[in-house]
């Protein structure tokens, strides 16, 4: 029998900054939960001193500020000057740093812990991004990154990204995967190989996205600058939501909202 249920309404909403569309839709449907569980893997604890490398809007950094506490200190490092001034709009008492992963700009041995949460992917030269977390660590300091397991092991993204082939063609499918290109544990340890680093392990973990909605989900990739925003006109939208509504229906829970694991790699090493 043919689908004959009315097509989803597009999200109709203030026009959102990509820093503001990250925080506003992507912190609390996705990245929030991954902030205790990269600080907990780095050993976060009361009294570190903590940097966050690619700290976006501070998902992280937040997390780990309140692992410290008073007696510790959090400085949140991103290139982007939108999310840091997302970021400081917080209360949390972070120091937020622009900067790159390549060139940290901070003294040897300067912190307990060096965490990332969801920018290795992005950045331009990862074995030196490591390299510099490495510096700026403590002897004995741990370093822990994570990123998007691979995007056919999460069964919603992976039936997103699929779609988008079929419609628009691989290019914008790509476009989508551009998370989650290291999703393998092999490429990870590659990487920290390659920056010259010693018993670098690779600890898997898995999350849950979660959006009020498939149109919602939809609405919320499509405004995202690090991959569709600016590809889809009008009317592919509506023909996107459409044919999602069909393809995420197993994802969809009572309440209407969409929900699905998406796993994570997180790699770490301690500082000898």
């Amino acid at each position: 029998m043919p689908n004959t249920a009315p097509s989803p309404a597009p999200i109709t909403a203030p026009a959102l900054s990509p820093a503001e569309v990250y925080e506003s839709r992507f912190v609390p449907a996705l990245f929030a939960q991954w902030g205790p569980v990269v600080a907990e893997i780095a050993g976060v604890g009361p009294g570190m001193q903590v940097l966050d490398v690619g700290c976006g809007t501070g998902a992280l950094t937040r997390a780990a500020a309140r692992l410290v506490g008073e007696g510790g200190a959090v400085t949140g490092l991103d290139p982007n000057p939108e999310m840091l001034a997302v970021a400081a709009t917080r209360p949390e008492p972070v120091d937020w740093v622009p900067g790159r992963a390549e060139a940290l700009p901070f003294a040897d041995r300067s912190f307990d812990a060096v965490v990332s949460q969801f920018a290795m992917m992005f950045f331009e030269d990862r074995p030196a991004a490591l390299r510099e977390m490495r510096r700026v660590a403590r002897p004995g300091g741990r370093v822990a990154a994570a990123v998007c397991g691979d995007v056919d092991a999460s069964p919603g993204y992976g039936r997103f990204a699929a779609l988008l082939d079929l419609l628009f063609g691989r290019e914008t499918g790509d476009a989508f995967r551009a998370p989650f290109v290291l999703g393998q544990e092999r490429l990870l340890l590659e990487i920290a190989e390659a920056a010259g680093i010693g018993r670098a392990r690779v600890e898997a973990r898995t999350g849950t996205v979660r959006f009020a909605s498939v149109a919602d989900l939809v609405s919320t990739e499509r405004a995202c600058a690090w991959t569709l925003g600016g590809l889809l006109d009008h009317d592919q939208f509506e023909r996107l939501l459409r044919a999602a509504a069909d393809q995420l229906a197993p994802f969809v829970t009572p309440d209407g909202a969409v929900e699905f694991d998406m796993p994570a790699l997180i790699l770490t090493f301690a500082k000898g």
